[in-house]
């Protein structure tokens, strides 16, 4: 029976804790509005919670499927999961 070498063991089960344990980054207003102007919606519709970071927030009423596909293709690729709230604004 061959057993591997220990330091590739410790190698590898660090690099795999490693990857679970990655702090959620903070976008700056701005990185969100430039993400949200690029897929259809205005400015602030894209907003990033100090206590939970790893939500992305989307209040927009009725976003197209394409915004949704949008905004979660974009959030997915930053270790983001994507919050979309449905709002009814009045109408005036």
């Amino acid at each position: 029976m061959i057993r591997p070498p220990s330091t590739l063991v410790v190698f590898c089960a660090f690099g795999a804790l490693s990857a679970c344990a990655t702090p959620a980054q903070m976008h700056t207003e701005e990185q969100l509005n430039v993400i949200a102007t690029g897929c259809g919606l205005a400015l602030g519709e894209l907003m990033q919670d100090e206590s939970e970071k790893r939500l992305l927030l989307t209040i927009h009423q009725d976003p197209t499927p394409e915004q949704r596909a949008c905004v979660a293709r974009w959030a997915r690729r930053n270790g983001l999961k994507t919050v979309f709230v449905n709002m009814s604004f009045p109408e005036g």
